[in-house]
């Protein structure tokens, strides 16, 4: 296999495309979802690998399908400049902080529910692709105007922020989604990476 000397190595398949077909396998043996969905502590369902492996799950088939299509579209551009390995540690970051924030956020309300989904991590990706290419214009279907990557960024976590303090949508893990986000920043932030770059 021919490689150019000094590129990050891309696993094949690519690790984004492996959580994709992992997600869509997890979501077709529903019957083991209840052990690897995060609980919350109080609630004597708790185990630590629940930390990671929520993530792997989903509730529906649309939460599966436009998880593992951010995955694709913004996770997979991302691995192939980083590589599979830098590519997955900042994924697995933003699935922990995404789950430690919602801890915390259950344990302040006293409310008992497991949470599922890559929604946090997704955040984390969407943060990544951002900050590395802020000016590429993102067209999306409920945003049918051209958007760039950088204003995207900031415009979807505030609206998250405002859902998350004002309880709209309570199905939906606002804070979840926010602490992916920050461990993201935070993760890139000891990578070198400083607003900056990409808000100047």
């Amino acid at each position: 296999m021919n490689q150019q000397v000094g590129l990050p190595r891309v696993t094949q398949p690519p690790v984004s495309i492996s959580i994709i077909i992992v997600c869509g396998v997890i979501y077709l043996l529903q019957n083991i979802s209840a052990q690897l969905a995060l609980w919350p502590w109080s609630s004597g369902y708790f185990q630590p690998w629940q930390l990671f492996s929520y993530a792997f799950l989903h509730g529906g088939f649309n939460h599966l399908f436009f998880n593992m299509f951010a995955i694709w579209m913004f996770g997979l551009p991302v691995e192939r400049l980083w590589g599979s390995q830098k590519f997955m540690s900042y994924f697995l970051v933003c699935v922990l902080g995404a789950g430690v924030i919602q801890l915390l956020v259950q344990y302040s309300s006293g409310e008992i529910y497991p949470t599922i989904g890559a929604s946090g991590a997704v955040f984390g990706l969407l943060l990544a692709y951002g900050v590395t290419w802020p000016n590429n214009r993102l067209f999306l279907i409920f945003l049918p105007i051209p958007i760039k990557a950088k204003w995207f960024v900031l415009i979807y976590g505030g609206v998250e922020l405002i859902f998350g303090v004002t309880g709209a949508m309570p199905q939906v893990a606002h804070y979840a989604h926010l602490g992916g986000l920050f461990f993201g920043a935070g993760l890139l932030w000891r990578w070198g990476w400083r607003p900056g770059m990409t808000w100047s």
